[in-house]
């Protein structure tokens, strides 16, 4: 029987794990590190920063409700983003609790040797000996205990508290001049320094399915845990700036210390160094334990090593995972200094901010199965807040961190495609809502090319003076269908080539093929239910006359006869080739072995890699309509094609069928490319000319069809057309 967790945490326990989860180096130790950037501002930067996490938290929280069960981020950025970006976000969280880790270990330490006459040459190897102790512990299985991180809580908020309100009497407001001398730059380099201070604030999404009323506790829990932490840390450095120099606080390697002898005495500093050492140790071992846990979870999804998933038999945790995040944190604690490395861990989890908020519209905007029970508010204003202002934040922070994160990204990328990527099959929500607003963009523009625009349509139907007469009524025949639903007309032009030593007047004078042509298209027009225009162009070169005549008079669609493709053609290019890729119409190539189309019952549209062409199902909606057939939609995807993808695809086809006139049968068949079978079977076949190649294999009537430049995507939506649909 599945056990249940049952829902017992109220608001108050919401808070105190909000605000436990964020008090730590955002306070203790960046603000000598932060106000070299921002001088007396330094204040603006813990509340900027607050504000633009909250984008984040409430994103978090909303997919907390959703999937009470996962917890985590990596987990929400992977379902909600895909394999590709969950494995950066749990790569790049690792790391980020990795850093603020190691920056709570070599913070931490001047603090305990601010009471004592050490060198601080001591410090590197005493945040060491600190760290392989919390990786031991985490390795034998050693757990926290709720009431013992409620003590600590207490004890830091204790401290903190006398601090802020016993400081203030202390305050010189002369020590705020120049408030605003390093300008915005300055703020917004601090800004994005300080952002770590904030992490913490999402870690009651983690326990989302156990808090009682989730959609009232989660959001007033976050709103007020972040209000309260956020205005606590901005009175603090109030008082810090304000009890001291600021040059003594930026030289320091332990600022709240210094402030506390400054405004409080010798009990001050120790109130304050006891509940740094508990708050940083606490913090140490909570990033230690929690990065951990990502490349245990990537593991289980095939994204790392399943030895990375492994649990020890002898004390029950993950200790591959724990063991590689004890190295990379020993590593940074030996190699890294200590601004670099609050910038690293900021710099990461802005990133991973970033995503969460994309993660949260990629929810709302898929198919997938997402019915959170709170919802964030302002969306997706929200969102876009927090993107924009976390990609501004990482523009500021200077080239050690964004050089950081492009390579963290670069690397999780790579290894997706070397490792993950033939090991999973799952797609995110985000590939889901991206692949349904191509096919919505893609219906938008067959509804244009169905509909009849109430303009003067015109079919150019193309005859050279060598043709079939059997292929010039069967050119004839597709321009009247095309031209039937939108109320126009059909031009049969013959075009005659003389050569160069030929003065064009002297071929003027009508010859008796030229007679017989339109005596032959005379009688050719009394048989199709749209006017006819004959005529006929002379010149020296009938593909740039063609050309010149279909830009001159604007048609809307070129109707020419399917070269038959020999060796010349294949080594040089044909006419009818060149003559579409100097013109920019709709066109239509007619291959039917001189024929005609004959009897049409079924007129089969086939796909080439992404949506259908506008202009071919308009163009197979016309023939099916005038000749009482059946149009059938195949579309081709690849053997492995998602559930989502073909769902998606059969809403696409489902809409396309309501814009056409003549019945419609749809089907999607995951043959990786071959000829699907349904079309050999078909009466006429309407292709692309990238799809020409399935015109051979066709034991019937093809239509080749170019469509118009103005109809196509664009080069970005035509790769994402051709990737995802």
């Amino acid at each position: 029987m599945p056990k249940s967790l049952e829902r017992d945490l109220g608001l108050i326990s919401v808070l105190a794990i909000s605000i436990g989860a964020m008090i730590g180096s955002g306070i203790f130790i960046l603000p000598a590190v932060a106000v070299g950037y921002a001088g007396p501002a330094v204040v603006l930067a813990y509340v900027l920063a607050g504000i633009v996490v909250l984008p984040a938290a409430l994103s978090k929280s909303e997919m907390a409700t959703a999937m009470p069960e996962s917890g985590g981020t990596y987990i929400f950025i992977e379902r909600g983003m895909g394999p590709l970006l969950g494995t950066v976000a749990g790569i790049g969280t690792w790391f980020s609790l990795s850093f603020k880790g190691g920056l709570a270990l070599v913070g931490g330490v001047p603090y305990l040797l601010y009471l004592f006459d050490v060198p601080p040459t001591i410090t590197t190897p005493l945040a060491l000996t600190l760290a392989v102790i919390l990786v031991l512990v985490n390795l034998l299985g050693a757990k926290q205990t709720g009431r013992v991180q409620v003590v600590i809580v207490a004890v830091m908020l204790a401290a903190l508290g006398w601090f802020a309100v016993g400081g203030t009497p202390s305050v010189q407001p002369a020590n705020y001049a120049g408030f605003f001398e390093s300008g915005i730059g300055g703020i917004l380099t601090a800004t994005g320094l300080v952002f770590v201070s904030y992490a913490g604030v999402t870690k009651v999404a983690s326990v989302a399915e156990e808090v009682e009323n989730p959609e009232r506790n989660i959001p007033l829990g976050i709103l007020g845990s972040l209000g309260f932490t956020t205005a606590l840390y901005a009175l603090i450095v109030i008082v810090m700036l304000g009890v001291t120099d600021t040059s003594a606080i930026a030289a320091s390697d332990a600022p709240m210390a210094v402030a506390a002898e400054a405004a409080l005495g010798p009990a001050g500093v120790a109130a304050v160094v006891v509940a740094a050492l508990l708050a940083l140790v606490s913090t140490a071992n909570a990033g230690i334990l929690s990065s951990s846990r990502y490349p245990f979870a990537m593991s289980r999804d095939n994204l790392v090593p399943p030895s990375l998933g492994q649990i020890s038999d002898r004390f029950n945790t993950p200790s591959a995972s724990i063991t590689l995040t004890g190295v990379v944190l020993l590593l940074l604690i030996a190699f890294v200094p200590l601004e670099s490395i609050a910038k690293l861990a900021s710099a990461f989890q802005i990133l991973v901010f970033v995503l969460v908020n994309f993660a949260v519209v990629a929810f709302r905007r898929g198919s997938m199965e997402y019915e959170p029970t709170f919802e964030a508010p302002l969306y997706p204003w929200m969102q876009g807040f927090g993107v924009v202002g976390g990609l501004l934040l990482l523009t500021q922070m200077g080239t050690i961190p964004l050089l950081g994160a492009v390579l963290i990204t670069a690397g999780s990328v790579a290894w997706y495609f070397w490792y993950a990527r033939d090991r999973v099959e799952r797609e995110g929500a985000a590939v889901d809502a991206v692949r349904r607003e191509l096919g919505k963009q893609a219906v938008e523009r067959t509804r244009t090319a169905v509909s009849p625009t109430g303009e003067s349509y015109e079919a150019l139907v193309a005859v050279p003076e060598d043709v079939d007469p059997s292929h010039e009524a069967a050119l004839v025949d597709v321009a009247a269908d095309l031209a039937a639903p939108q109320h126009g007309q059909v031009s049969v032009v013959r075009f005659d080539e003389v050569a160069d030593q030929v003065p064009l007047e002297a071929a003027a004078e009508q010859s008796p093929a030229d007679i017989e042509f339109e005596e032959r298209t005379g009688t050719l027009a009394t048989d199709v239910n749209v006017p006819v225009h004959v005529s006929e162009v002379v010149s020296h070169d009938t593909r740039h006359a063609l050309a010149h005549h279909v830009t001159e008079t604007g048609v809307d669609t070129l109707v020419m006869e399917r070269e038959a493709g020999g060796l010349r053609d294949r080594l040089f290019g044909s006419d009818a080739d060149w003559v579409l890729e100097h013109t920019d119409c709709d066109a239509v190539l007619v291959d039917d072995d001189g024929e005609g189309l004959g009897t049409v019952d079924t007129v089969a549209v086939i796909t080439d890699e992404g949506p259908y062409d506008p202009a071919k199902i308009a163009i197979a909606d016309a023939i099916a309509t005038a000749h009482d057939a059946e149009v059938t939609l195949e579309y081709a995807v690849e053997e492995f094609a998602s559930e989502e993808q073909q769902r998606t695809i059969t809403d696409y086809h489902e809409e396309v069928a309501q814009l056409c006139s003549a019945p419609v049968r749809t089907g999607v068949v995951a043959d990786g490319g071959t000829t699907p079978l349904e079309s050999r079977a078909a009466d006429v076949l309407v292709v692309s000319t990238e799809g020409q190649r399935l015109v051979a294999d066709a034991d019937c009537p093809a239509l080749v069809v170019r469509p118009r430049e103005a109809t196509k995507p664009g080069w970005l939506g035509r790769v994402l057309e051709r990737w995802l649909l």
